[in-house]
């Protein structure tokens, strides 16, 4: 069993910088593939980054590519999402979600844990 806790959201301009952290409980933390997925009022929830367990492989949504950086400290039980040239378009709730998983980690479905989420609101 793995319990996240998301911090670090909040209010930016437009071009600003923020830092999300994900705490994780658990002893098991380190076997698990560690993702961000975001949902936006009326949309549905989309995946925005993952990281491998041995932090080796990252995926990133394509709207984010170049501006969002993850990273993991598995001696911490802690995953990041730094999120740099912040656009209005990426106000939304990030989640923390993490699994057990050898591809696909896009999906949503795929994903058993899940923090509470934090809201990012960028400002034009």
């Amino acid at each position: 069993q793995v319990q996240l806790v998301e911090s670090g959201g909040g209010l930016v301009q437009a071009g600003g910088s923020l830092r999300l952290a994900c705490a994780a409980s658990g002893r098991t933390f380190s076997r698990y593939v560690m993702a961000w997925f975001r949902q936006a009022p009326g949309k549905e929830r989309e995946f925005v980054s993952a990281i491998s367990w041995n932090v080796f492989e990252t995926y990133y949504a394509n709207s984010v590519k170049g501006r969002f950086s993850i990273s993991r400290n598995n001696a911490k039980n802690t995953v990041y999402l730094q999120m740099n040239s912040l656009k209005p378009e990426d106000t939304a709730v990030y989640y923390c979600a993490g699994q057990v998983l050898r591809d696909n980690y896009y999906v949503t479905s795929n994903y058993a844990y899940w923090g509470q989420g934090t809201q990012v609101t960028v400002s034009s």
